[in-house]
Parts: structure tokens; C-alpha cells; sequence
């Protein structure tokens, strides 16, 4: 059975369809990208998976369990992380208040235990410290931990923001745009920390990217969206061949880097 399932999503901003009949399954231990031009629906796609945006029509599925028409909260509580395109640190904290802030949905110590510092709200902060932590340095930043948020550059934010998402120990992590702004070099750096997501965590990660060379490289499967549609699905290779892909978006980027050269 598939992890995740979009079941023929249609969402409409006015008379615009965002999303028109969007339906794919994505497979548990996938890493499925989706790409489009600017104003394609991928973005949408995520916000419409993660409770941000309810369909008009369709439904979405999480390991069988209905997501449509739940919070963000109870979705994520259902085992769905997500990063966004901007930056979403506290700059006034440092990197492990950052992180301790992901697993807030987890914790059971009450305001009073926690006021009184009770033995039970000592040792869960404990735990949530070391929890923390550990995320930080599977991601390479524990020697950050103790910085402001503000001293990062735009990639390591990046990064700690992905490891916020692991500590709620999720089934699937919703990455958006997550390698806008790095050069090629942490581009491949950044490929090998999600393959180790996948691989040692065994996350699913579903990857809206305009950096093709990565979702060509780590991607399992790949969505095609044009305005609102999906137009392809596939493998790497099926995709790049695919004439109407490359019509709508692979054709264009390739035209706009000849004409800037």
C-alpha cells in the first residue's frame, strides 16, 4: 500500500484551479520529486497535502488515514513534516531552542509541572534536549547548537530546519525548495544528507525543487506539474525524454540558459 495518496485534488482560488485532478501515490521509503514552471501547482500541491489548503474536491491519504479537511496540527501529529521556502527559525534563539521548539507537539509535561520544575518536567526537558541533539548531529550541525539562529548562513538554516522535522519522528517530510541559493558543491552534499534521511531514518521525502540536477540525481519517481495539472509521471530518464515536459518546463529553462550565455 502507498504511503501517501493523492486521490484527484481539485483546488480553486476564484475562478483560477490551483490544482486541477492532481492524483499520485508516493511509496513508503520513496523519494519523490515534483517540478513545474513557476505557477504550476507545487507548492500548492504541499499545502494542500499538509492542511494549509482544503480541496474542493478529492481527498488525501496518509498511510491509509484520511488528511482531508484536518488541521495542519493534527495532520502533522499523523506523522507529516514540512520545511518551507523561507526561512521559519526563531533568528532570537539559538539553534536548540530552535529545535526544541519541533518537538513541542510532543511533549506531556503540563504549564504547572513545568513552572514548579517538577522531577517529571526535569527529565522530559532532559530528554527533549538530547533528543534535540542528536538531530543535530545527524544533520552535521551539533556544533552549532549553541548558536543564534542569525549567525547561520541561508544552507545551514536550511539544514536545521530539516532536522527540526526528524525529531517529531515523522513517516513522510514535505521539502520545499529546500536547495534554492547553494552551490554545487553543497548541492551534492545536500544529496547525500536525504538519502541518508531515507536510508538510515527510513523517511519519505517528497521534494519540490527548481535545482533539476538534484531531483534528476535523487529522485526515485517524478510529478510533472503545468498549471494546475500533473503532465507526467515517471523515472528520471522517462521524465527528461518526455516531450511535453520538456515543452513546458525543461525546454524553457534550457532556452533561458542559452540566451543568458
Amino acid at each position: 500500500m502507498s504511503l501517501l495518496v493523492v486521490d484527484n485534488v481539485t483546488l480553486r482560488f476564484g475562478g483560477v484551479a490551483a490544482l486541477d485532478g492532481v492524483a499520485t501515490e508516493i511509496g513508503r521509503g520513496e523519494i519523490r520529486g515534483i517540478i513545474g514552471p513557476n505557477g504550476s501547482g507545487k507548492t500548492t500541491l504541499l499545502n494542500a497535502i499538509c492542511g494549509i489548503h482544503r480541496p474542493d474536491a478529492g481527498e488525501i491519504r496518509l498511510d491509509g488515514e484520511k488528511l482531508t479537511g484536518l488541521k495542519p496540527s493534527e495532520i502533522a501529529r499523523r506523522g507529516l513534516g514540512r520545511t518551507f521556502q523561507t526561512s521559519q527559525l526563531f533568528r532570537g534563539m539559538t539553534v536548540l531552542e530552535n529545535m526544541i521548539c519541533g518537538l513541542h507537539r510532543r511533549t506531556t509535561t503540563g504549564l504547572l509541572a513545568a513552572g514548579l520544575r517538577l522531577r517529571s518536567a526535569r527529565a522530559e526537558e532532559a530528554e527533549t534536549v538530547e533528543r534535540a541533539r542528536a538531530a543535530l548531529d545527524f544533520v552535521g550541525m551539533g556544533a552549532f547548537a549553541d548558536r543564534p539562529a542569525s549567525a547561520l548562513s541561508f544552507g545551514q538554516q536550511r539544514v536545521v530546519e530539516i532536522a527540526r522535522t526528524l525529531i517529531g519522528e515523522p513517516k513522510i517530510v514535505l521539502l520545499d525548495e529546500p536547495a534554492v541559493g547553494l552551490s554545487l558543491n553543497r548541492v551534492a552534499e545536500f544529496d547525500a544528507l536525504l538519502r541518508r534521511i531515507r536510508d538510515e531514518k527510513g523517511v519519505t521525502l517528497v521534494l519540490v525543487e527548481h535545482v533539476i540536477r538534484l531531483v534528476m540525481e535523487i529522485s526515485d519517481r517524478i510529478t510533472v506539474l503545468n498549471s494546475g495539472r500533473k503532465i507526467a509521471e515517471g523515472k528520471p530518464v522517462e521524465v527528461r525524454n518526455n516531450p511535453e515536459v520538456i515543452e513546458a518546463y525543461l525546454g524553457k529553462e534550457l532556452r533561458a540558459r542559452r540566451a543568458a550565455s
